[in-house]
């Protein structure tokens, strides 16, 4: 079971016990912290930053200056940034806007002299390449977005030529370029209609060919996905999508870290070792004024920087993961996932990015367990570093009497009341992070 996703689209998650089983019961041992057979640790930290603003009608050029030159207070190796395609190519194909072009100019220009690089995700096909159905067409407008920006594009070739242009015009400021966002999200704010994984194959398979004609050095990104649980891709894979793309960009906002491992075994079990970039995450600081925020469950300013920074550190070593950037870097109105206000005010989580992005290698918090007797039974509670299932073990003498296995509640705490046939002594219980395995399990007696 998986209690929730991330942000605009999924059901908050609060503490959940994903399975219990019962006395004497044994379960398959926890994947190692790398989530991947023989893999080793990483010296070197993947790709460190944040997602900024966007293109999008009305996009002003002092709008970049002004995230990067916060990005750069970040210490920020890298930004993400969205160019909405039918916003740079309203009319037709290769008439590209004046001030669409003049924002996206300043804000590589920014990031270069900045020494930061840029991933472009494109997506929103203009009106004039839409496949959307005719009554949404019929609304659609060169001057705003619609429902019709949504439907992939009725010529891939017109994409695929729209991004060859952008890796020739920026080519050494880019770390990659994303093709398109989210395909695989439920609502379709992104990617609506039938067929999508074998239309966004297609768009794959003819994009990344026409990048590297124009700039064989930028990186393609594929995926865009938010589904942890790979079925997607599987779909994707069926479609022959392996050879195009130099790494899958993926966004997990609840069970980050667990989410990376299992999506790595699925690219591991189709012969898929290309790295993963976890190029959206992160959590809004709404508590207590809402208890959910964007379809995510909220917490306080304190725990979002706790939570930026033990992701950091959890994902500092792990090989097949690229780069990791947070979701975002100011506030929106309705959407406090920002490390700055919508006025420009620094939150807790401003240093605590502003930290691991110069300083990734750190330890994680430990792992907190206190022991308690409630009502003729054992309850165990504490607190352990974010995004990660738990397993909590219970032994009396040497025998294994009770497992489960649950996730931290948005402020990163559990309470478990053991079972009352175990008693309320002669107990010996152990928490550890699935990422760490057994052998950093914190243990007590009672």
């Amino acid at each position: 079971m998986v209690c929730g996703m991330r942000r605009r689209h999924r059901s908050p998650v609060l503490a959940c016990v994903l399975a219990i089983c019962g006395v004497a019961a044994v379960v398959a041992p926890a994947a190692g912290a790398q989530g991947a057979p023989g893999a080793s640790p990483s010296a070197v930290a993947p790709l460190g930053g944040v997602n900024v603003i966007g293109l999008s009608y009305g996009s002003r050029p002092a709008e970049a200056d002004r995230a990067i030159a916060v990005a750069r207070r970040l210490h920020a190796k890298v930004v993400r940034t969205e160019l909405l395609w039918a916003v740079m190519e309203p009319h037709g194909p290769g008439q590209i806007d004046p001030k669409a072009l003049a924002f996206t100019d300043r804000l590589m220009a920014d990031a270069a002299a900045a020494g930061i690089k840029v991933i472009v995700t494109a997506r929103g096909t203009p009106c004039w390449d839409s496949s959307a159905p005719a009554s949404l067409l019929a609304k659609c407008s060169p001057k705003r977005l619609s429902a019709a920006n949504r439907w992939p594009p009725s010529d891939v070739a017109a994409y695929s030529a729209f991004v060859a242009y952008l890796a020739q015009r920026y080519g050494s400021q880019l770390a990659a370029i994303e093709i398109w966002n989210e395909p695989d999200q439920a609502n379709e704010l992104y990617f609506a209609g039938p067929d999508k994984a074998k239309l966004y194959a297609a768009l794959l398979h003819s994009a990344y060919p026409a990048i590297k004609q124009a700039n064989p050095n930028v990186r393609v990104l594929g995926g865009s996905l938010v589904g942890a649980n790979g079925l997607f891709l599987k779909a994707l894979y069926a479609d022959g999508i392996k050879g195009s793309y130099d790494a899958l960009a993926v966004h997990f906002y609840t069970l980050t870290v667990a989410s990376l491992r299992t999506f790595r075994q699925v690219q591991l079990e189709n012969g898929d070792s290309k790295p993963l970039w976890l190029d959206e995450f992160g959590w809004s600081s709404c508590w207590p004024r809402h208890r959910v925020e964007q379809e995510q469950a909220c917490v306080t300013p304190s725990v979002q920087a706790a939570n930026i920074r033990e992701t950091f550190r959890s994902l500092a070593r792990v090989p097949y993961v690229g780069a990791e950037l947070t979701y975002t870097l100011q506030d929106y109105p309705n959407e406090e996932f920002g490390v700055v206000t919508t006025k420009g005010k620094h939150k807790r989580g401003f240093s605590a990015l502003a930290g691991v992005l110069t300083s990734p290698f750190a330890p994680t918090s430990p792992v907190k367990l206190s022991l308690r007797q409630r009502g003729g039974r054992v309850v165990a509670s504490g607190s352990a570093p974010v995004g990660d299932y738990m397993t909590l073990e219970a032994f009396r003498g040497a025998v294994l009497r009770y497992r489960a296995v649950f996730a931290l509640d948005r402020f990163n705490r559990y309470a478990i009341a053991l079972p009352r046939v175990l008693g309320t002594h002669g107990l010996k219980v152990r928490v550890y992070q699935f990422r760490t395995g057994p052998g950093k399990a914190t243990q007590k007696r009672i």
